[in-house]
C-alpha cells in the first residue's frame, strides 16, 4: 500500500469558491489528522492563493477556472494552485509585504507573505499572458502522519 495520495480540483474563477477551495483541501489533508493551527495555516494559505487567482489572475473574470492539486505523500502536504491569466510581470516585487496592483481594492498586499509565513516551501512562478502557478508545501506533524 502506497502513502501517496493525490486530489486534483478546478473551479470558475468565482469569489464564492474560494471557501469551496479552502474547505476541499482541509478536508483532503484531515486524513492526516492536523492539528488545528497545521489546518488553519493550510486553509489560509489556499484562500489567498486562491484569492490572488481570482482578483488578480483573472480579474474576477468567472468564465476562467482556477486549478489546484494536491499531493499527500507520508506526512508532507504538497498543494499547487495555478491560473492561466494575466500573470505578473515582477514576481519579485509582488512577493513584498504591502505590494499590491490593486489598490483600488483595499487590497493588504500581505497574501504572498501570509502564504510564505503558513507554509513550510512555498515558491511562485509566472508569465505575462501565461498564468500564475503557487508551489507550496508543509509537514504535518501529528501522530497519525508519524506512523504512515
Amino acid at each position: 500500500m502506497t502513502s501517496r495520495n493525490e486530489l486534483k480540483l478546478s473551479f470558475s474563477a468565482r469569489s464564492e469558491n474560494e471557501a469551496f477551495a479552502r474547505i476541499a483541501v482541509a478536508a483532503f489533508v484531515s486524513q492526516l489528522d492536523p492539528t488545528m493551527e497545521e489546518l488553519n495555516d493550510l486553509k489560509t494559505a489556499v484562500s489567498e492563493a486562491v484569492t490572488n487567482a481570482i482578483i488578480h489572475g483573472y480579474e474576477s473574470d468567472a468564465t476562467k477556472m482556477v486549478d489546484i492539486e494536491a499531493v499527500i505523500d507520508r506526512d508532507m502536504v504538497s498543494i499547487v494552485i495555478s491560473d492561466h491569466g494575466r500573470g505578473i510581470e515582477d514576481v519579485e516585487l509582488a512577493r513584498q509585504p504591502l505590494y499590491t496592483s490593486k489598490p483600488e481594492l483595499e487590497r493588504s498586499g500581505m497574501g504572498f507573505t501570509i502564504m510564505e509565513n503558513f507554509m513550510d516551501r512555498f515558491e511562485v512562478s509566472s508569465s505575462v499572458g501565461g498564468g500564475t502557478r503557487v508551489d507550496m508545501q508543509k509537514r504535518i506533524e501529528s501522530k497519525k502522519a508519524l506512523y504512515n
